[in-house]
């Protein structure tokens, strides 16, 4: 047999989807990006995402200011007043005369940071969770599943608050207990998927092929799995944000000393009765058009991933 044959049953593989050929993903990319621009809404939210990225990736390099310098005397200033040295709080200062627009560049690098990696820590416990659980079935499907019903029993907000206080506040540990409540997510996914292709020809094939058992989970199911896991994931993302936020709030997110966004508007709470609306508003802008930025590229997805509407095409 050619050294070129695949292992397990590429040709029946085939037939489930189209090879993945330089030219059939030029193909792929110019129809999403065609999509996109037809979605307008899809493009919008795209353009802030990006827009988000880029701040969250060279934001230390635009801030005019140190984002924990304190100055007493130029506290509580209003948008575009006067700093020190000639230089201008754009978006006013905060209490403790902190510049919020360099607060603010500061703060996306680590609500972005900490919305993808407790996604991955999720994503990749919830997908091998799930493959094993639906793979197998039996009493390990019963074990992985009873284990995220004792989960899913208590309000996630609870149990991260009682994780933190156990675990104390920083960006590992708030990335490690987001991330592992975002896993069940994933493994009730998988599951479902992976007990209706386990019976698949070509997953048949595979094993008549002699594929090891982790090659048939990670190489030929896992692949025709992942539109559904990208929507979700994209969805999850904002979902992490919104309670990195809210225990950022709380004080059990990251360190004072970590420019957040939550941190921001915990801190905004004693004045937002005086007046001193920026404290709040653009912290809180910051969070809204990010979140909702990844819940309309999540709606987009799923309309773009579902092969009923891929056929109409």
């Amino acid at each position: 047999m050619p050294n070129e044959t695949p292992s397990s049953a590429s040709a029946l593989l085939d037939a489930e989807g189209p090879a993945t050929t330089p030219s059939t993903w030029r193909k792929e990319v110019l129809r999403g990006w065609r999509s996109m621009v037809a979605s307008r809404w899809a493009l919008f939210g795209l353009i802030i995402l990006v827009i988000a990225i880029l701040v969250a990736i060279f934001g230390p390099s635009l801030a005019p200011f140190d984002p924990n310098r304190q100055n007493i005397l130029l506290r509580l200033l209003p948008p575009g007043a006067d700093g020190p040295r000639g230089t201008v709080f754009l978006l006013g200062s905060d209490a403790l005369g902190r510049d919020v627009f360099s607060r603010l560049l500061y703060g996306a690098r680590v609500s972005l940071l900490v919305g993808f990696a407790a996604i991955l820590v999720g994503g990749t416990l919830g997908v091998i969770a799930g493959l094993v659980s639906g793979y197998f079935g039996g009493w390990v499907d019963d074990v992985i599943m009873r284990l995220g019903d004792i989960q899913l029993a208590f309000p996630f907000i609870l149990l991260a608050i009682m994780f933190l206080v156990v675990l104390g506040p920083g960006l590992m540990n708030i990335i490690l207990v987001l991330g592992i409540g975002q896993w069940i997510t994933y493994a009730r996914i998988v599951r479902a998927e992976t007990l209706s292709l386990r019976e698949k020809e070509y997953v048949e094939a595979a094993r008549a092929m002699g594929d090891s058992t982790i090659s048939i989970m990670f190489r030929t199911i896992l692949p025709n799995i992942m539109a559904p896991l990208t929507v979700i994931a994209s969805f999850n993302v904002a979902s992490v944000i919104l309670s990195e936020a809210a225990l950022s709030f709380l004080g059990l997110g990251v360190p004072p000393n970590v420019p957040t966004w939550g941190s921001m508007l915990s801190e905004s709470r004693e004045h937002l009765l005086s007046n001193r609306w920026w404290l709040a508003v653009f912290p809180g802008l910051a969070i809204v058009f990010v979140v909702l930025a990844f819940n309309i590229i999540g709606d987009w997805l799923r309309d773009y991933l579902d092969p009923r509407l891929r056929e109409k095409d």
